[in-house]
């Protein structure tokens, strides 16, 4: 099993054939979206494939160490991942085709007009842990 991170993006990803932005939906296709998400999630809780996913508020900050007691904090001048993520999800799979096919699937989410969004998502594995020496091949 491979873990892999869908990326839901407000924007930053080729445009989606549905592309109305959510803030222009109608209060019923928004619940039909959220809707088609937690069916989603419940078929993959059924078969063992989901991990988690939580959709993002738009407010963040960026913060970075910068001496003791110093933490600044930045509202910008770089593009700020509440402008690009909209939301996540996480599932663990048997191989990239799989998280392919369902990352896909997820893609159509329907959007404005009850229509599906066939949006872009953002597939990115998690990286692999290293082997222990143990666990190493060569040994």
């Amino acid at each position: 099993m491979a873990k892999y991170l869908l990326l839901k993006h407000y924007r930053g990803a080729p445009a989606a054939v549905n592309d109305v932005p959510m803030d222009k939906w109608t209060p019923e296709e928004i619940t039909a979206h959220v809707t088609y998400m937690s069916d989603f999630a419940a078929r993959l809780e059924e078969t063992g494939e989901f991990v988690d996913s939580k959709a993002l508020a738009p407010e963040g900050t960026f913060v970075r160490y910068d001496g003791e007691g110093r933490p600044p904090v930045t509202d910008g001048p770089f593009a700020e991942t509440k402008d690009v993520i909209a939301g996540w999800m996480i599932i663990d799979v048997d191989s990239y085709e799989r998280a392919v096919e369902l990352a896909g699937e997820l893609s159509a989410a329907p959007g404005a007009g009850g229509r599906p969004i066939h949006e872009w998502l953002e597939l990115r594995p998690f990286l692999a842990e290293h082997p222990t020496v143990t666990e190493c091949p060569h040994r």
